[in-house]
């Protein structure tokens, strides 16, 4: 182990947000062990206000952070460091080609996987060691015309640059979270590392039951080898990009797997968890509710049919009449069981189908406030108070539930000790 990773593991956090992977390995630290994140970015391309970057900077302060375009930073700017996170913002990720002007391989602009690409390779030997990754998990089986190719072309772009990988399907509620938030987690470990060398030595179905960073942090039942489907990726990504599962009607990943030098071991895992779930009610304000997340009378009949199932006709721009229907939603929202997943739109007092409504005692209606969001992430109590409240709404539908990255932390920091 190098001497500068003896006590302490240097971070880079991209794509940070309002801090959810820096606030989630703070709380993993350990007396003799412990992450510090050196160097950090933020940028909104689409407004020119830097909201996000904002807030990160009042919590955290203004040194090593950046606040601009990471497609434009140029990599020397960006110190060494041991552990690169990142919750990149999920787009059509992987559409890799090779210019003829340049050596190498490049990713259609604006797609930000290859910023990371960018990084890691311009690197080189000095490359982080590990990194963690999140997704939504539907990165595992996109586009649709090419189920998966999206995450073959990210893998093999790992393995072309010396990476072993694991990733997980995680819904945080399964482990006792009180937000029901599936996302994919990825973890990187570079050639030369004892993880590295530790999964180099076992075989897949050891390293995934037992042994693997993320089974430990996230225990699974017991399955048996023979539901582990293997297959091997080349790290050509041109030819991956054109050609991967161009047949398949589904994507050969499932929820959990690891590569390394190329050969995939995937499975689907069921959550393993002992504890209780968490109730949606125990992260409610205590105090008295602002009148503006109540609900009108008269906007509760529209609430009610957008959160309701249907079957109606309707018709599109052109004049095209169709069938329209979808499955209700529970209304209000079940007291008694975790959270649904935060979405972006959750601001805002405008009726809508996706947001969350709940019964106070008094049997009225209201939506839940900045600070009840703040808690189903797993984020301190006013994080974001300086911004509005639908900007702040905004923020938790983007973030993550940081105590998933708490326990993929704490373990990461246990095979480091």
């Amino acid at each position: 182990m190098k001497k500068e990773m003896k006590n302490t593991i240097k971070v880079v956090e991209l794509f940070a947000g309002v801090g959810g992977f820096r606030i989630g390995l703070t709380r993993a630290n350990f007396a003799d062990k412990s992450y510090e994140v050196i160097w950090s970015n933020q940028w909104e391309p689409a407004t020119k206000l830097q909201h996000a970057s904002n807030i990160y900077v009042k919590r955290f302060g203004e040194e090593n952070h950046s606040n601009e375009d990471i497609q434009k930073v140029s990599t020397s700017t960006i110190p060494n460091h041991h552990l690169l996170v990142g919750g990149f913002p999920c787009q059509d990720y992987s559409v890799a080609r090779t210019l003829n002007q340049a050596a190498g391989i490049v990713g259609k602009k604006g797609v930000l996987w290859w910023s990371i690409h960018r990084i890691l390779k311009e690197k080189n030997n000095k490359a982080p060691s590990f990194l963690m990754l999140e997704n939504v998990d539907r990165l595992l089986k996109s586009p649709a015309s090419q189920r998966g190719r999206d995450f073959a072309v990210m893998l093999a772009s790992l393995f072309d640059l010396g990476y072993a990988v694991e990733w997980r399907v995680v819904n945080a509620a399964d482990y006792g979270m009180p937000q029901r938030r599936r996302r994919v987690y990825i973890m990187g470990y570079k050639k030369g590392t004892k993880i590295y060398n530790d999964i180099k030595k076992s075989e897949p179905f050891e390293w995934l039951s037992k042994k693997g960073l993320t089974v430990n942090a996230f225990p699974v039942e017991e399955f048996k080898s023979s539901e582990i489907k293997s297959f091997e990726i080349s790290n050509n990504l041109e030819e991956i990009t054109k050609s991967f599962n161009k047949e398949g009607k589904n994507s050969p990943f499932e929820m959990a797997g690891m590569m390394i030098d190329g050969k995939v071991s995937t499975f689907k895992p069921f959550p393993k968890y002992k504890g209780k779930l968490a109730k949606l009610k125990n992260y409610l304000d205590k105090g008295k509710v602002p009148k503006e997340y109540f609900i009108d009378e008269k906007a509760l009949e529209m609430w009610k049919y957008l959160k309701g199932g249907k079957k109606e006709e309707r018709k599109s721009k052109d004049g095209f009449k169709y069938l329209y229907s979808e499955g209700g939603m529970a209304f209000p929202d079940n007291l008694n069981k975790p959270s649904r997943t935060i979405v972006t739109g959750e601001g805002g007092s405008a009726p809508s189908r996706f947001k969350h409504v709940i019964m106070t005692k008094s049997g009225k209606y209201r939506r839940l406030t900045p600070t009840e969001l703040e808690r189903l992430n797993m984020f301190p109590v006013n994080h974001t108070k300086e911004e509005s409240p639908t900007k702040r709404a905004f923020f938790m539908g983007n973030a993550l539930v940081v105590g998933v990255i708490t326990k993929l932390g704490r373990e990461l920091l246990n095979r480091l000790r």
